[in-house]
């Protein structure tokens, strides 16, 4: 993707609430780095000014008359493939489904709507479209949604000999696995966790980095579209196999000595809370070599430290590939350590988890 003038960022802004678009309009013209090039009421608006226009990048309504954010996703991914950043004012079910399925057919990111004194959410949104402006994206010929719901219970072949080995050896001892995403991770965490059956013999534990009130309503969605069961983790919830454990908003998810679920309000790594660093590095203090992470999609570096101590204490950590990525961040960053024990894709990991529910079937 080229961006305009001296790296000027070229963005469309689509929104039918005219006060909210304002708004927004007003935010990115004190950015001397960003250029709004066009700006439209409705998702038909947004498909034919990303056709004619060519943007960098649309910010755009998810609840929208005459073509919502996810039907003009759907259209904007199959016929001129743009980075899109959703914003969305409500927090109500059917607006945060409605937000996860646009992710999962294209859409980069979900953000909130700023208010006209809430600086942080402001700041939020231009640093959003300035690290979205740099993604690449492909074109969706057909949405996803429901493309990954069927099980795939085994890999393809073609794990590294010597990688398949070491699982043999490393699987039977893992008891708690945690997962880490970021940007693209909700639809990974589909594929992923929508591989496994519902009596999946471990507990997961996921610190999906979200926009704050929308927590509650990925646990909601991940629930239609998985058979494993997930919540929302709860101060002090006992660890059980078949349960995926869900960081909620503004919380670090860790585990304890007794094996419950600990959540804190400890210092945010570079804003982030939940942070990765904090699970990874529980289970590395708590289960050593018996547990294992998988750091997904996502930008930036969290997990990569916490990472490194699960790896230093014989954990099991697998790094998703570049080319399954979404924005290959937070794996690069646990590879450029040398923390992980094998890079693999969405549905190499898939396969891998699902080793693991063969040998406890087998023990059985």
């Amino acid at each position: 993707m080229h961006k305009g003038k001296a790296g000027v960022i070229n963005i469309v802004v689509v929104d039918d609430s005219a006060t909210s678009r304002e708004l927004l309009l007003g935010l990115f013209r004190g950015s001397s780095d960003i250029q709004v090039i066009g700006t439209g009421f409705n998702g038909m608006d947004a498909v034919a000014l990303v056709k004619r226009l060519h943007p960098d990048v649309v910010i755009m309504d998810i609840r929208m008359p005459k073509l919502d954010g996810l039907e003009a996703t759907k259209q904007i991914m199959r016929e001129a493939p743009t980075p899109i950043v959703l914003v969305t004012g409500s927090s109500v079910s059917q607006d945060v489904d409605l937000s996860f399925k646009a992710l999962r057919a294209g859409a980069l990111t979900v953000v909130s709507k700023p208010g006209i004194n809430d600086t942080e959410t402001c700041n939020n949104i231009v640093q959003t479209v300035r690290l979205m402006a740099d993604v690449p994206v492909l074109h969706h010929f057909r949405t996803r949604d429901g493309a990954d719901k069927k099980p795939q219970a085994e890999a393809k072949q073609g794990l590294v000999e010597e990688f398949d080995v070491f699982l043999k050896q490393r699987l039977p001892e893992i008891k708690v696995i945690g997962i880490a995403a970021s940007t693209g991770g909700p639809s990974a965490l589909v594929t992923v966790l929508g591989g496994l059956p519902k009596d999946f013999p471990l507990p997961i534990l996921v610190v999906q980095h979200i926009t704050e009130g929308f927590a509650k309503g990925l646990a909601t969605w991940l629930r239609t579209q998985v058979n494993i069961d997930v919540n929302l983790a709860i101060q002090g919830d006992k660890l059980q196999a078949g349960k995926v454990y869900l960081s909620p908003d503004d919380y670090h998810l860790q585990v304890s000595t007794r094996g419950t679920i600990h959540l804190t309000k400890e210092d945010a790594y570079k804003g982030l809370r939940p942070s990765a660093n904090y699970l990874f590095n529980s289970l590395a203090r708590i289960y050593g070599r018996h547990a294992m992470g998988v750091v997904l999609t996502g930008m930036g570096d969290d997990g990569a430290e916490g990472a490194t101590a699960l790896h230093k204490a014989n954990g099991l950590v697998i790094a998703q590939d570049e080319q399954s990525s979404v924005v290959y961040g937070m794996p690069r960053e646990v590879k450029m350590r040398n923390a992980v024990d094998q890079v693999l894709s969405l549905e190499h990991i898939v396969g891998v988890l699902n080793r693991i529910n063969h040998i406890y079937e087998v023990r059985s």
